[in-house]
């Protein structure tokens, strides 16, 4: 297992992707948990940067539909890919702490830009594979994954000078699916990103799971970026969520995903998305996000 441990801690208090509020004090939630203290604890060298700048949606003009926010969201995700990619540039290892999830289409193809090949494992109970063509809610945090693997280059990735190229679909795993809408079904089946959804993982276990997922982002590229929506644990025990979804993963079946994926040595970096606070009960599901975190930088039952 090797993990770099110089950690570049970035909040991206973002709340445009989505017409449920609360997800922009997600960062705030997750270092208030203790996160500095118990990522030193485990021997790392913890650099909070603070927040990529995100103003408030109501200072913002009118809108109708969140994806009218799309100018904005891309100017936070180009500022958050230059954060990104400077940690990168240091040595550092950088944890992006959310915000909604449609921020991950800076810190995917920062990863992508710097390390040129970079597998993903998208651990979300949504595939996140929309575009404006085939979204139904229009919420742009439906859309990051479609971003990052080239589905829509004027979209969340507008910003994205693509030399590197996007994310491959090959090595591009979601992990946790579970409620998905029809457009994004059939854009999933003529790609060839590969889909472990909680039918999978209840017939073959997370274990299996997990190895088939870190196989196929990490075989043949430099690493895997990880994104981690914390909506994929059931909300019976991540009620503080920006779109919880009934039957998700429990709470031992979130942690050995991050144990083993720490084990495989292969993560280059991790988004940890969409806590809210406003709607959790007694900062549980903030507790689980920084336990969560701990699990992926090498933290051990014994």
């Amino acid at each position: 297992m090797l993990i770099k441990k110089n950690i570049d801690v970035i909040g991206v208090p973002m709340d445009y992707g989505a017409n449920r509020r609360g997800v922009d004090m997600g960062p705030s939630a997750i270092r208030y948990s203790g996160l500095e203290a118990r990522l030193s604890a485990l021997g790392l060298s913890y650099h909070d940067l603070g927040n990529i700048p995100v103003p408030l949606p109501e200072t913002r003009h009118a809108v109708q539909n969140p994806v009218d926010f799309l100018n904005e969201i891309v100017t936070v995700n180009q500022s958050l890919f230059e954060t990104v990619s400077a940690s990168f540039s240091a040595g550092s290892l950088p944890l992006v702490l959310g915000g909604d999830h449609s921020m991950a289409a800076g810190s995917a193809l920062a990863a992508q830009a710097y390390y040129k090949n970079i597998g993903v494992i998208w651990i979300d109970a949504h595939a996140d594979f929309h575009t404006r063509a085939t979204t139904i809610s229009g919420n742009p945090h439906g859309m990051p994954l479609a971003a990052i693997t080239g589905q829509e280059k004027d979209g969340l990735a507008a910003f994205y000078q693509d030399t590197a190229g996007f994310v491959s679909p090959k090595h591009t795993v979601i992990v946790g699916a579970r409620d998905l809408e029809d457009g994004e079904i059939e854009s999933l089946k003529r790609s060839d990103v590969t889909v472990c959804s909680m039918t999978d993982i209840d017939l073959n276990g997370m274990r299996e799971t997990m190895q088939k997922a870190l196989q196929i982002a990490g075989s043949g590229t430099a690493g895997v970026h990880v994104s981690f929506d914390l909506d994929v644990v059931s909300p019976k025990e991540a009620p503080g969520v920006g779109t919880p979804v009934k039957g998700g993963l429990t709470y031992r079946e979130a942690h050995l995903a991050m144990e083993m994926i720490a084990q495989s040595g292969l993560m280059r970096s991790l988004d940890l998305v969409e806590l809210n606070p406003i709607t959790d009960l007694g900062n549980v599901t903030g507790e689980l996000a920084v336990s969560l975190i701990l699990s992926a930088f090498g933290k051990n039952i014994l």
